[in-house]
């Protein structure tokens, strides 16, 4: 699920999974709310971007503690089906959704009204991983070796910034299209390196006793320690019921503030309602993110406007967007509780 970065719309155009369907489709896995007060809960729709994990801890919590029915939200969680999170958000299908800085960018350039409201994770996690036997310790020696990828244009770009920028020749690696396979089968069998977040995959690695070299992407490049994941909304719910994204975002806080202070707790409740995940890999998992969802940041959710621009440029500067966006479009801290 980590191993997917920019291009987030082909991903998902891969899953066959039911829209209103959430992981092993357990049917009472959206069905934990209980109503105060008798009220009448508006209903709401979470889309994530992969299945669930970690990344997502604090949106369950917020749901499984009540918080989202205390602001009157019966909130469905869901998985993302054919057509992609952010443009699904963007026609209204779901209210809400978990995206990419990288997506929200590519989108704001094509016209599709979405908006970030939350950074989920305040620092970029991910990076290029090998086995250490591979010999990768710094990106120019990724010459001669074999990435396995998944064909974007924006992820060769990065590549090739953080192997040249590192006084390496890029014509001499050699890309291979892995497609959405399982990391630990490629890395052994196919290729040399590959990309990964850390809080998922480089735990697994752990885990297993498999020894990586791991190469953060924002140690090379100032622009790529950008936000992923986010949480968006569309522009149009923004103007039509501000008050809707101000209750969901309140409960939300709450769930990743817990997921921040007991991480064990927050593990618990993803594992009550995701059972099938490997419950020491959540476990592990929430203990390396909970102190990098706020991280250095006045508050967990916070987004920098530098950070968008930065990035936005670097994708201009990369031929990866036709023009540099209006980043004050693209996200908004206005919805976050003080």
């Amino acid at each position: 699920m980590f191993r997917k970065i920019t291009a987030i719309a082909l991903l998902v155009a891969m899953l066959i999974v039911a829209g209103c369907s959430s992981g092993s489709g357990s049917p009472d896995r959206n069905d934990r709310t209980s109503v105060p007060d008798n009220r009448e809960l508006q209903p709401v729709t979470v889309m994530l971007d992969w299945v669930p994990n970690t990344n997502h801890t604090g949106l369950y919590v917020a749901r499984d503690k009540g918080w989202y029915a205390d602001e009157g939200l019966q909130v469905t969680i869901v998985e993302p089906t054919q057509g992609g999170t952010t443009q699904l958000v963007a026609t209204g299908k779901a209210q809400f959704g978990v995206s990419y800085q990288e997506d929200v960018t590519q989108a704001r350039a094509s016209d599709v009204p979405v908006v970030s409201i939350a950074a989920v994770i305040q620092h970029n996690t991910s990076g290029f991983a090998s086995t250490k036997d591979k010999g990768i310790t710094s990106p120019r020696l990724m010459e001669n070796k074999r990435y396995g990828g998944w064909g974007s244009p924006s992820e060769e770009a990065v590549l090739k910034a953080v192997v040249e920028n590192d006084g390496g020749d890029f014509s001499k690696v050699q890309i291979l299209n892995i497609g959405s396979a399982d990391f630990f089968t490629a890395i052994e069998r196919d290729v040399d390196f590959t990309w990964i977040y850390y809080g998922w995959t480089g735990i697994e690695a752990e885990q297993r006793g498999l020894d990586l070299n791991f190469l953060e992407l924002r140690d090379f490049e100032p622009a790529l320690d950008y936000y992923t994941p986010v949480l968006i909304t569309s522009e149009q719910l923004i103007k039509d019921n501000p008050e809707l994204v101000k209750k969901f975002m309140r409960a939300t806080a709450k769930g990743y503030t817990l997921a921040i202070e007991q991480p064990d707790e927050a593990a618990r409740i993803l594992l009550e309602d995701v059972p099938e995940l490997d419950e020491q890999l959540v476990l592990a998992s929430q203990k390396y993110l909970s102190p990098r969802y706020q991280d250095d940041a006045a508050r967990w959710g916070e987004q920098d406007n530098q950070v968008w621009e930065r990035y936005a440029k670097w994708m201009h500067q990369n031929n990866l967007l036709p023009e540099i966006i209006d980043t004050h479009k693209a996200f908004t801290n206005e919805f976050l509780p003080e």
